[in-house]
């Protein structure tokens, strides 16, 4: 009787560890990288594709090497050269392919449930991808960015509970 009174009294205590240790997990952490493409060549006004430039190839590399310093789980690019140039050094230093997506109809928070837990590049432009982080946001915080400005890095962290974003400039 005593050992069945000992054992039962173990399987609860285990029971409620096991409980606790759940309840105290950490929350799951979605990591969003967006950045804007690297920069483009502007010898032609009337070219509406163009690709990058040599120096924008370079920040595509060096954007690699930075996102590299995580693993990304998924790249997503809109259908542009330039986006997907910018795209394409993290895509392929992950053994990923890259995702097209219309920045109109992405719907950041399905996006966040698709890859709950993981880290994820989205690549857009100087308009979209402030718009991007705003919907996520639910307000209306960050403007275009300039023209001339390619090195902006918005972190976009999502939970269950939260959203959160840090804006860094990489030169």
């Amino acid at each position: 009787m005593k050992k069945t009174f000992l054992l039962l009294s173990f399987v609860f205590v285990l029971i409620a560890c096991e409980s606790a240790e759940k309840s105290t997990a950490p929350e799951s952490i979605t990591t969003i990288y967006l950045i804007r493409h690297a920069e483009k060549d502007r010898s032609d006004k009337g070219n509406k594709n163009p690709e990058l430039t040599d120096q924008g190839k370079k920040r595509a590399e060096r954007w690699a090497e930075v996102l590299g310093l995580s693993k990304i789980d998924a790249v997503y690019s809109t259908n542009y050269q330039r986006t997907l140039q910018t795209a394409a050094p993290t895509a392929t230093s992950n053994s990923l392919e890259i995702q097209i997506y219309e920045p109109n109809n992405l719907d950041i928070d399905s996006l966040a449930t698709l890859h709950q837990g993981e880290r994820i590049l989205i690549v857009g432009h100087s308009n979209t991808t402030p718009m991007l982080v705003n919907r996520a946001l639910g307000e209306e915080r960050f403007e275009w960015i300039e023209d001339t400005v390619n090195g902006n890095l918005f972190v976009l962290t999502i939970t269950s509970s939260a959203k959160g974003v840090q804006v860094l400039s990489i030169e």
